[in-house]
């Protein structure tokens, strides 16, 4: 079952696309974001602008991590071929979805959008639309932290 506002999580970590072991303690606040498949029209829009938003999620101490179930060598090839500046995350497994609450039984997780503070589910984004996501969840994460 998906988590939803206001469960707790805990930390997980997965492999980005340097193949480095991340572990997210989701202290800070942490944008994951979930997409079907790399290289792909809606899952390059969404990302991309995540990547140009990147710098206003880092000025309020943000975090942005984008999810599939896509290898770490296409991850890399994904944030080469784009310029994207934020780590992608490898979950062949679907552990990190799963741990979200996600399903992955055909293979990928649905497009979700989680913003997490202190370890809390802030906000949960359900079948997104990836044009203007990225400036949605940046607004939405503006009033969290205004609170």
């Amino acid at each position: 079952m998906t988590l939803n506002v206001g469960d707790k999580i805990s930390e997980i970590s997965a492999s980005n696309q340097q193949g480095e072991k991340l572990t997210l303690t989701f202290n800070n606040p942490t944008i994951v974001y979930f997409y079907p498949r790399d290289d792909t029209p809606g899952c390059t829009t969404e990302a991309t602008q995540f990547n140009e938003s990147l710098s206003q999620y880092e000025d309020i101490g943000a975090e942005v991590y984008g999810v599939s179930t896509d290898s770490v060598d296409s991850h890399l090839s994904f944030c080469n071929k784009y310029n994207l500046e934020f780590n992608l995350l490898a979950d062949s497994s679907g552990e990190v979805a799963n741990h979200f609450g996600l399903d992955v039984s055909n293979g990928k997780a649905a497009r979700t959008t989680f913003i997490v503070s202190e370890g809390v589910i802030q906000a949960v984004y359900n079948d997104v639309k990836p044009d203007g996501h990225s400036s949605a969840v940046l607004s939405k994460l503006n009033k969290i932290l205004e609170k």
